[in-house]
């Protein structure tokens, strides 16, 4: 046996346990759910709630991303794209994220244009883009998040803004170096947005790869992410 073969493949090993410990991190949810059901109304809305609503979602968020770049390393990240009503995919995702919304007191809202109620997309994967977005904007929105669809240039175009700071300037300007190291500041590693620009890029048509774009201003005036697919 080479030693090749004797090592462990520490990759492998990291996603196999992401795997377990997101398998773990949904029992607890579950449980935690079924808990609070059980409390008095004053019992459960609680700014300890809000917290642990949120880092709820946030860490299924980050294992779900991590899980699926390692299977972009290794190609095992098929693509499944289909037709899908916008109308139907934003709701599905808001409220997936109903209770974390609600426990931090943000409205979330969203139009989808009558020219383009259909995108074409892998549901599993741009869900997955989705979702981190959101619980990026729920970090650093106030009051509001708005989601909204529409037709430029021929392409689907996806926008989530939010009522918060907004961007870094210099994440803005220098938006195609994704992964710009670990920010002490914030925690952030920019493979958040790695990711989605992977999977954006990932579909194609006629020549055209999705992209994301990142600004700030809006209709909310804070962050605003953009998702552009062919």
């Amino acid at each position: 046996m080479s030693e090749q073969q004797a090592g462990l493949d520490f990759s492998m090993v990291i996603a196999s346990t992401v795997h377990d410990m997101k398998n773990s991190l949904a029992t607890v949810m579950q449980a935690h759910g079924q808990w609070q059901g059980r409390l008095a109304e004053p019992q459960r809305d609680t700014a300890e709630r809000a917290v642990i609503d949120y880092e709820f979602a946030h860490l299924n968020g980050m294992m779900v991303q991590l899980l699926g770049l390692y299977k972009l390393q290794v190609n095992q990240l098929p693509l499944r794209p289909e037709y899908h009503e916008m109308d139907d995919f934003i709701e599905a995702q808001l409220a997936w994220h109903q209770e974390v919304l609600g426990s931090r007191g943000i409205s979330a809202t969203y139009d989808v244009d009558s020219l383009c109620p259909l995108g074409f997309f892998d549901r599993e994967l741009m869900g997955s883009v989705v979702s981190n977005i959101l619980i990026n904007g729920i970090r650093f929105a106030r009051n509001a998040i708005h989601i909204e669809v529409r037709e430029e240039g021929g392409q689907l175009s996806l926008s989530i803004n939010d009522d918060g700071p907004g961007y870094p300037a210099e994440l803005v300007e220098f938006q195609s170096e994704y992964v710009q190291g670990i920010d002490q500041s914030t925690g952030s590693t920019g493979l958040g947005l790695y990711f989605a620009a992977q999977i954006a890029g990932r579909h194609q048509r006629n020549g055209i790869r999705g992209r994301i774009e990142l600004g700030n201003g809006g209709r909310l005036g804070g962050g605003l992410f953009t998702l552009h697919l062919p």
